[in-house]
């Protein structure tokens, strides 16, 4: 799906994870149906979880809820023109100065082409500049999802918490962006 909704061919699809522009777009109620659609594009995620693909509806009512907090994050993650995947994190959670990504999405037919890998770059980047207070990222898994945890451990995240059977919680220090002399 493109930035206003329309539907895409996305079979065949060859992005460049290294040669494409990777851009966000902060999510808005209206934005519901990109969602789902996202969702219908990337079910093994669902299946892993052993959960139902939400309905519009439930994820309507799921974004409804998500933007009455202040410290919830929601995005969508565009190659070029193309919806490829959502991020959603929430602001000094579970401590002040920790910041907790609930949930990357990948659309399916684009995993393992490093869009993900640049969606977190991109938030370690971003996040010293936008909350200065910011020291620690932290991702959690849902499940016994040992794929989940190899990407993590990847991008230099180490195991922090347990919280079986439901999640696990991977941490990793983020850079402290050095304040001007006056």
């Amino acid at each position: 799906m493109d930035r206003e909704g329309r539907a895409v061919n996305v079979q065949g699809t060859s992005i460049q994870a290294a040669t494409t522009e990777l851009s966000i777009q902060k999510v808005a109620l209206q934005h519901a149906p990109l969602l789902h659609g996202l969702y219908q594009a990337a079910p093994g995620y669902f299946a892993l979880l052993g959960s139902a693909l939400p309905s519009l509806q439930e994820v309507t009512r799921d974004l409804e809820t998500a933007l009455y907090d202040p410290r919830r994050c929601l995005e969508l993650l565009y190659a070029g023109e193309e919806l490829i995947g959502s991020l959603d994190y929430k602001l000094d959670y579970p401590q002040p100065g920790d910041v907790t990504i609930n949930l990357l999405l990948i659309r399916g037919d684009v995993q393992s082409s490093g869009l993900g890998r640049r969606a977190v770059r991109d938030l370690e980047d971003r996040l010293p500049r936008a909350r200065p207070g910011a020291r620690r990222l932290l991702a959690s898994v849902l499940g016994d999802n040992a794929r989940a945890v190899r990407f993590w451990e990847s991008q230099g995240f180490t195991f922090a918490t347990d919280a079986r059977p439901v999640m696990t919680w991977y941490a990793k220090p983020l850079q402290v962006q050095a304040t001007a002399p006056r």
